[in-house]
């Protein structure tokens, strides 16, 4: 692309609307401003520079603030759809026909489309982190198309600047010094300003004055701070770089930890404490009949030896013994293991008694492990009990009469039995379920009668790692380090050059706070004897007040 050459001489980059070593305007637009656009000091912005080819649309498009705004919006609105109904993490079923029937039986056919569109596990499908790098991306090119430009123009400033750069400032100020000695004039300004904290250049008769600078790179640190902290959102999706995973776990039990490949847990005993105090009128209102002091579970974690054999659980090393209370997390190698729930007297073992109806003599019993059962439970060579269907937490019949679970714990079990006796070799088919019994043929010789239950403490324990904590951190510091720097600091300059015969030239600009800047000139104007300067954009508006008052 050709350069625009100014009258000066200095070539500057094509869509340059300020020349960088004089300051005249060069577009039509910026010659028609009264007051020059300072926001990126002129500088040639690449977005608004170029759009031929496909790497310019590509460019444009991510480097749009409207697109950057949008893509946010889009980010918030659909991250907060996934708030609607728990995510899949925190629903107990385990494949996704029960998470399915899950979101069914609770929230209905809204539920059903939920977790068809994929939203019931939203922050992990591939579109959402298409979306929040889109975002990243957005961010990037909008910083490196603004902020390379602006950088480069504001470490390359001139100190003289022509008399129409000067003009078309918001704050200006000419005239001639009528107190004092003119020649010393530019010294007292310098001397005036440097008390003021700004840093002074001189080049001749002129000079330039400035403070704040670092409050224009504020926004690009904010961005900074977001890509970082986007990073470390992105990079949960890596294995080992974060675990969000859950278990429960019954008195005497032990088990593989989720997310901790090669340690086990054991439930040693399961503690509930409760205050002494009656519980207050709100909370009994509430359905609490106890007040919870302490609930914690005491644990023994174990590491797999290194010799052991792939699925081996035989050979287990102790690593420590803890108990974890609420806020007080088993903590070892970046892993913690929080105390989040618990269930008491969950249904551990149920015990049948194979009844004669007509009778009730028994043929003997059989007991059922409810979290591991068994397919068949022979009690003689001639007498057995197959289980044909086991469903943990029986929620009814579906609408073509079949019987469902609504998770797999054993909440509210059912069992369809066939029990094969002496009399009938082929067996008899039953249903049974707490207080219910159904017979297919409805004349069974036989049943399963209900005897005694066996019950268990459960624990819920939740297992998080997150080696992306440092990143969030320091991306979230970066970032509100930027919005302080963005929000509390301001840019400021001040041009003035001794002309001829006494006369004097003042600019000044700052990317806000105006009455900040006004009252530093107005120590300068008083300390040096300039003439009284004006904000141009007050003037016009006052002017244009002035009109309509007329008008009326």
């Amino acid at each position: 692309m050709e350069k625009i050459v100014c009258v000066c001489g200095h070539e500057n980059p094509t869509g340059t609307k300020i020349c960088a070593n004089c300051g005249r305007p060069l577009t039509e637009e910026a010659k028609s401003q009264k007051v020059l656009d300072m926001k990126y000091d002129g500088s040639a912005i690449r977005s608004k520079t170029f759009n031929k080819s496909i790497v310019d649309k590509v460019w444009n498009f991510f480097s749009s603030v409207k697109v950057g705004v949008s893509l946010i919006i889009i980010t918030l609105v659909v991250a907060s759809i996934g708030t609607i109904f728990p995510q899949e993490f925190y629903v107990s079923a385990g494949t996704d026909a029960e998470r399915a029937l899950y979101y069914e039986t609770n929230y209905g056919s809204i539920g059903t489309l939920y977790y068809n569109l994929g939203l019931a596990d939203l922050y992990s499908t591939w579109w959402f982190q298409v979306l929040v790098g889109m975002l990243g991306i957005s961010i990037i090119v909008a910083s490196i198309d603004r902020g390379f430009p602006l950088h480069k123009s504001l470490t390359k400033q001139r100190v003289k600047r022509h008399e129409s750069f000067m003009r078309r400032q918001r704050v200006i100020a000419e005239g001639t010094i009528t107190e004092g000695d003119s020649t010393k004039t530019l010294a007292q300004v310098e001397e005036k300003l440097k008390k003021l904290k700004y840093k002074v250049r001189r080049d001749g008769s002129a000079l330039l004055a400035e403070k704040g600078r670092f409050a224009r790179y504020g926004p690009y640190i904010n961005h900074l701070g977001l890509i970082i902290f986007l990073v470390g959102v992105m990079l949960h999706q890596l294995p080992g770089m974060y675990v969000d995973d859950s278990m429960w776990i019954r008195e005497g039990e032990t088990r593989a930890i989720p997310g901790m490949d090669g340690y086990f847990l054991k439930s040693e005993k399961f503690i509930f404490e409760t205050h002494d105090n009656e519980p207050t009128t709100a909370q009994i209102q509430q359905g609490v009949n106890a007040v919870a002091k302490n609930y914690q579970t005491d644990v023994i974690l174990y590491k797999k030896s290194e010799d052991a054999l792939p699925g081996q659980t035989d050979n287990l090393e102790v690593v420590k013994e803890y108990s974890i209370r609420v806020n007080h997390p088993l903590q070892h190698e970046g892993f913690a293991v929080y105390q989040m729930d618990f269930r008491l007297n969950e249904l551990k073992e149920m015990t049948f008694a194979l009844t004669n109806k007509e009778t009730s003599e028994s043929l003997g019993e059989i007991t059922i492990d409810l979290r591991n059962p068994k397919k068949e439970y022979i009690i003689n060579e001639t007498t057995k009990v197959e289980l044909k269907k086991y469903f943990p937490d029986f929620s009814g019949f579906n609408d073509n009469g079949e019987p469902q679970t609504l998770s797999p714990n054993p909440n509210n079990p059912a069992f369809i039995f066939n029990m094969i006796t002496p009399d009938h070799p082929d067996g008899e088919i039953s249903f049974v379920a707490i207080q219910q019994t159904v017979e297919p043929t409805g004349d069974n010789e036989y049943k399963m009668a209900f005897t005694g239950v066996d019950t268990v403490n459960m624990s819920g324990l939740t297992i998080r790692k997150d080696n992306t904590i440092p990143l969030l951190v320091v991306g979230a510091f970066i970032f509100l380090l930027g919005v302080a720097i963005g929000s509390y600091w301001n840019h400021r300059r001040i041009w003035v050059e001794q002309l001829e015969g006494g006369r004097i030239r003042l600019a000044a600009h700052t990317n806000k706070n105006w009455f900040g800047i006004k009252k530093e000139l107005d120590a300068v104007t008083a300390h040096a004897h300039l003439p009284q300067y004006i904000d141009q954009l007050d003037d016009e508006k006052d002017k244009e007040d002035h009109e309509i008052e007329d008008e009326k």
